[in-house]
């Protein structure tokens, strides 16, 4: 055999032994990429490649994450005392408000008439048990208890029991497509909606209309003492004692900013003559005027919410999957639960069984 020869045979037997080496490694890597693992949902085993953190079970429909472990939960206790200080402070200044409020405005009002006393007592009467009521329910009940669920063995797990749930780390339990778990209440809450500090408790299934009918009736409350702030000062605040001087030759615009300028000064004047109950008046128009805004915001963006069949948190995940919105004024009905008030004075007005999507 001459070297040319040779040499072709090497090369041939080299070329065989690479393409071998590769298959073998190939076969090596699909072995060594699977792996075994359980879901926790039924107790089943999965084969499952490296690559896949998660996965969805084909027989119960769980979904399981491996990346996500217990946190660490020490820093949870200040929110526990950051909401009950919120809501001692809410409680005090509702108080605060309605009390002071009588004391202020009910001497003027009872002195036009004892019929306009009375008329503006039981409005007053109305809206404080209506707000603190509504504000109790949202704050104290519990915002929703997601269902309780077999799991955990195949036997006792059927088909697609569990479908979509996840594991809660937190309460090591099912947690189910419609529920989120709030740190600050060391649950999972069922149409979680957010967690407000100043009821400090969540907005969820068993509380979001309590906590819809507070803000209305709180800004009822606060539009009514704006007004009878506003009246009752007109009627102790003390007179204005301005002058003008002399304004002959005096060009309109000048005059217009003396006009102005004496007002304003007028004004803080009389306000140092102020007695306690012209300074509680000016005080409640404020802060009224102030809460108002902020809760009539609040009241607009929640209805818009419901209107469009979501929640808050449904709304920042439907904008980062870019879903379609669905508006209908039947998630309003739904939602208030005045399906037999419209079918029954509203006949043309056809309500089907919509859930409120969450």
């Amino acid at each position: 055999m001459d070297s040319s020869s040779s040499t072709q045979f090497e090369n041939f037997v080299a070329s065989l032994v690479a393409h071998a080496s590769h298959i073998q490694e190939q076969f090596v890597t699909e072995v060594t990429e699977n792996y075994e693992t359980t879901c926790w949902g039924c107790g089943l085993r999965v084969l499952l490649p490296s690559c896949a953190s998660a996965f969805k079970c084909g027989w119960c429909g769980a979904i399981t994450d491996q990346n996500k472990k217990k946190p660490n939960l020490k820093c949870i206790r200040w929110r526990v005392v950051r909401d009950r200080c919120f809501v001692s402070v809410v409680l005090v200044f509702m108080f605060f408000v309605i009390f002071g409020g009588v004391w202020a405005v009910y001497p003027v009002v009872f002195s036009v008439s004892i019929l306009c006393g009375v008329f503006h007592s039981i409005i007053t009467a109305i809206l404080s048990v209506a707000t603190i009521s509504f504000f109790s329910f949202a704050a104290f009940r519990c915002a929703g208890t997601p269902p309780n669920i077999l799991w955990g063995s195949y036997p006792t797990v059927g088909k697609s029991d569990l479908e979509n749930y996840t594991y809660c780390h937190y309460c090591s339990k099912p947690k189910s497509p419609r529920a989120h778990h709030c740190r600050s209440c060391r649950k999972c809450v069922l149409d979680m909606d957010h967690h407000c500090p100043f009821i400090g408790n969540c907005v969820g299934a068993a509380n979001h209309r309590s906590f819809i009918a507070f803000l209305i009736s709180a800004v009822l409350s606060t539009i009514y003492v704006s007004i009878m702030s506003v009246y009752s000062g007109l009627r102790t605040w003390p007179p204005l004692k301005y002058s003008l001087g002399h304004i002959n030759g005096v060009s309109s615009s000048e005059l217009a900013w003396r006009i102005m300028n004496e007002i304003v000064v007028a004004f803080m004047r009389s306000a140092l003559l102020l007695s306690s109950r012209g300074l509680i008046l000016a005080y409640l128009f404020i802060a009224s005027v102030s809460l108002q805004i902020g809760l009539s915001v609040l009241l607009w963006q929640q209805l818009s919410y419901i209107y469009q069949g979501k929640t808050y948190l449904s709304h920042l995940s439907s904008q980062a999957d870019s879903e379609e919105e669905k508006k209908d004024c039947q998630n309003l009905v739904t939602f208030f639960s005045l399906q037999y008030f419209v079918t029954r004075f509203l006949p043309t007005f056809r309500v089907t069984r919509k859930k409120h999507i969450k």
